[in-house]
């Protein structure tokens, strides 16, 4: 269906380009939130700029890749455009880590503590390793699909990635919950 869509939207029916927007603008938006460390506003502008590139630039999708993979690199790039423009100052995100949702149903303030751990210590990974982290842990793309996504060599950013695991084990080495039975 994604690719009967791909091959109408280039042809110019925007109808189908719609119905590629609905199928993933969720997937993009939230890579722009993880980027933007939670800033929903700023995600959204860069969504919407986003989609607006991939609709001018749709003629050169040349399908040797995933849509969605070649819509994030768009998006990644879009926030690439926005740090260097506005010299964005990064905060903490506000948005929970829906891998932390089983602990917060069972112990929400293990939960609530463990999520903070995580997000401080992402925010203290250098960006080129947040950001491998996010496209391969958060997006679950393949490290193929990140690697194409940030325009990286394979080796480099599965490189990127074993440094970031090692400096969040650092970083978290003090957060051991404690064993349930």
């Amino acid at each position: 269906m994604e690719a009967g869509w791909c091959e109408q939207a280039r042809a110019g029916d925007r109808a189908a380009f719609v119905q590629l927007v609905r199928l993933h603008q969720s997937a993009v938006r939230k890579q722009l939130r993880r980027l933007a460390l939670g800033d929903a506003a700023l995600a959204d502008d860069l969504a919407q700029e986003s989609f607006i590139q991939a609709w001018t630039q749709l003629s050169q999708f040349q399908g040797q890749s995933r849509f969605a993979t070649w819509l994030y690199r768009i998006a990644y790039n879009c926030f690439l455009m926005h740090l260097r423009s506005h010299k964005a100052t990064q905060s903490l995100p506000d948005e929970g880590d829906e891998q932390l949702s089983g602990l917060a149903t069972e112990h929400p303030a293990r939960a609530s503590a463990a999520r903070l751990d995580v997000q401080a210590a992402l925010a203290r990974l250098p960006e080129n390793e947040r950001v491998a982290m996010l496209h391969c842990y958060h997006l679950d793309l393949s490290h193929e699909e990140a690697a194409q996504v940030l325009g990286l060599p394979l080796g480099t950013l599965k490189s990127q990635v074993l440094r970031a695991k090692a400096r969040l084990r650092e970083l978290l080495s003090a957060w051991a919950p404690e064993k349930t039975t």
